[in-house]
């Protein structure tokens, strides 16, 4: 069932600026156009609520748990983080750049301790 907003229809898409980087080609190209789909979807048919405490929870996982199973856990939110900031990237100050990568860096960071790197 799809997620009802306060009149009972579906969520619109979020109005806003275009979705695709502008004049962008290649491997950028490629990866916002495959990533439309799920975004729209993500955005629009999946209750707001899901993705956040899924990836919480993931992340709590990968704190608690010291082996390599904390690792895996810590892999999908390295992976949905990652392709935020991928995507976001060309639109972002430096501020955020570095907030990204810090992000990223201290994930790559724990999942690593948890598979036994350090």
């Amino acid at each position: 069932m799809a997620p009802q907003n306060k009149r009972g229809g579906k969520r619109p898409i979020p109005q806003g600026e275009q979705f695709f980087t502008p004049g962008a080609t290649g491997l950028r190209a490629a990866v916002e156009r495959r990533s439309a789909v799920p975004m729209t979807f993500l955005f629009t048919q999946v209750p707001r609520w899901v993705a956040p405490v899924l990836l919480v929870v993931l992340l709590l996982v990968g704190f608690a748990v010291a082996n390599p199973l904390g690792g895996v856990a810590v892999l999908p939110v390295l992976a949905f983080i990652g392709w935020l900031a991928y995507l976001s990237w060309p639109s972002l100050g430096v501020g955020g750049k570095l907030l990204r990568v810090a992000m990223l860096t201290f994930l790559v960071l724990l999942a690593a301790t948890r598979f036994g790197a350090f």
